[in-house]
This record gives structure tokens, sequence and C-alpha cells, in this order.
């Protein structure tokens, strides 16, 4: 290789989307690749694992490390290229904070499992077999990852120098990051504090979203499919669940600007430690439930909880994205179901 700086992409659980996400930043693509060679990035050249492992410690610069750790394999490699990298970047929402994946955490390993491959009326499993890390064949052993009961973001797993958030990172962000990191590399410009979120704003998202705010209550909540929004007003004052107040800018409002709610793949604000308790906080200031001075205690509880019934599936909302980082992590389930 020559003495360019060494950058490295691999994808460990996830859906794609970050690699898809990285290639859209258009023709500065043709920058990357004159500023850096490639060391490892299996999704678009034919690297092995071998490679990596003959690297000498700190050789790669730079390694963009998208998904959650869900199996053996995805830890084993977070491992070898945290000890391979320079700097090591948690790169998108699943490295960052679990996302989707971690949404299994809600259950356990095994009816994860089970759902899969046994109680699906898409699966043909007459034996009902499910995947062994080790099988036996004629013509050998064969081995897959094991696979974990509880999905781990990377920092979780190895130290991280910094965080990029998103799903999938705007390119617009990509961009911006690589080009800090490669005037630290390339000029010996200082690169943000280890630890930092980059990428990101400082802000809500609600901030970045010029629809109009009244701060009108509202004492039922609609699946985007139930009504047509305005698209001129608040999407939570209609009752749209929106994660906006709950999560940092720097997507600039897209979602909201089409009349989805925000889901909130950009993570907690500055200071949070749990968005989803975030956003609970801000649903409690906006359920209307037509409440006046000596009403009955428990008549008003009743129609705060009819009002709370009709989000469907809370957890899944409002920890959507951040299941693994949030103060829940994972709930206690038991395993033998």
């Amino acid at each position: 290789m020559s003495e360019k700086p060494k950058l490295a992409m691999y994808w460990a659980s996830a859906c794609g989307g970050c690699e898809i996400s990285t290639l859209n930043i258009g023709e500065h693509i043709l920058a990357v690749d004159a500023i850096f060679d490639l060391a490892f990035f299996p999704c678009i050249a034919d690297f092995k694992v071998k490679d990596v492992e003959g690297y000498e410690d700190g050789f790669i610069d730079v390694c963009l490390f998208n998904g959650a750790i869900r199996n053996s394999e995805n830890e084993e490699m977070a491992k070898l290229l945290r000890r391979k990298s320079k700097v090591l970047v948690a790169f998108g929402s699943c490295a960052y904070e679990g996302c989707i994946p971690a949404l299994s955490n809600l259950t356990s390993k095994q009816a994860t499992l089970n759902t899969v491959y046994l109680d699906n009326p898409s699966i043909d499993n007459p034996d009902g077999v499910l995947p062994q890390p080790i099988t036996e064949v004629p013509e050998g052993e064969l081995e897959i990852p094991f696979f974990y009961n509880t999905v781990r973001s990377l920092d979780q797993v190895v130290d991280v120098d910094y965080y990029l958030p998103g799903c999938p990172p705007e390119p617009h962000q990509i961009w911006a990051v690589l080009q800090v990191v490669v005037a630290g590399l390339l000029e010996g410009a200082p690169l943000p504090p280890p630890g930092s979120i980059v990428g990101a704003g400082s802000m809500a998202v609600c901030e970045e979203c010029d629809m109009q705010k009244d701060v009108k209550t509202v004492a039922q909540f609609y699946r985007p499919y139930d009504i047509i929004p305005d698209t001129n007003i608040c999407l939570l004052e209609q009752g749209i669940m929106c994660m906006g107040p709950a999560t940092v800018s720097g997507c600039g409002a897209l979602c909201p600007q089409v009349g989805m709610g925000c889901r909130g793949c950009y993570g907690p604000l500055p200071g949070i430690e749990d968005q989803g308790a975030r956003m609970v906080a801000a649903i409690g200031s906006i359920v209307d439930v037509d409440g006046k001075p000596g009403d009955d205690e428990k008549e008003l509880a009743q129609k705060v909880e009819a009002a709370i019934n009709t989000i469907v599936d809370p957890a899944g909302t409002f920890y959507r994205f951040s299941m693994a980082h949030s103060l829940l992590h994972r709930t206690r389930v038991n395993t033998h179901q």
C-alpha cells in the first residue's frame, strides 16, 4: 500500500444502510479515494479477515464501524478492529445505541429464535431445527457465530473514539466528519475530544423544524396512516408521535418535513442519559384530559391512561434506536419461555 492514510469500514449487525449513505456523499467519494487507501471494506472490495489480522496494531488510521454487537463474530471483529485502528468511529445508530437490533432486548434470545425459525407462517421447518454454533456434517464440522441474549452497542464492548449518529448518518454529516479527520491526519489540525458525538447538532430536532408550534395539548395519538397531517403545524400537536423534543439535531428535520414524525435516530440531546424517558416527560406535558379544579383524581388518572393507551408499542416507539444505551438496557424476561 501507499503512504496515504488507511480507511476501513465494517458492517456488524445492521441493515447495510450506512454503507449506502457513505456512497451517497456523491462526488466527494472521489476525494475520499484520493486521500485514503482502503485497508478493509468487505462490502465493496474483496478483503479477508486474515488481511486485517496481518496488519500491525494501529495500521488503520480511521475505521467506521457500523452495526450493533449481536453475536460472537461481531464482538471478535470489534476487538480486532479496535486493536488495528488509531481512530474507531461508532458509525450510525446501531453501533452508537443498538438501534433496531437492540429492540430484541425486550425479549429473550430463545423467544427471538422461536419467532424467526418456528412460530412463523412463512417458515417450512417441520423438524423444528434451530441454528447451532457447531454442526457435524459428512464433510466435517461447520461453525457459525454464537447468538447472544443481549444486543450491545459498540462502546459496551470496546473503547470508541467518536460517535456519528443517524439511521443512517446523513451524507453531508459523513463528509463533514471525514474532512475533520483528514485535517487532523494530514494537517495536524486538532481533533474533537475523544468520546465526542460528531456529525450532529446541539439542539433538538424541533429547532430545525419550521412547523408552527402553539403548545397545543392532545387527547389522542394517531398512527401516520390514520390522518392526513397539516404539514404547517407541529405533528406532535396534531397527535402524531414525533420524537423531535427528545432527539438531537443534525438531520435537518427530514422526516417531519414530509409528514412523518421524527423517529429519534440521531439519539438523545447533550446531557440526556435516557432518550425514551425524556420523550415520556415531553408527552406528559401535552396530554389533555380536560381536567378542571376539583375533579376526581382517579377519574383524571383514567383519562390520562386512556390517552396514553393510544400510543401503539410505547417501548418500541420511545426506544426504537436507543435501547442498548438506555437506562432500561434490556427487560427481565423468563428465559424458559
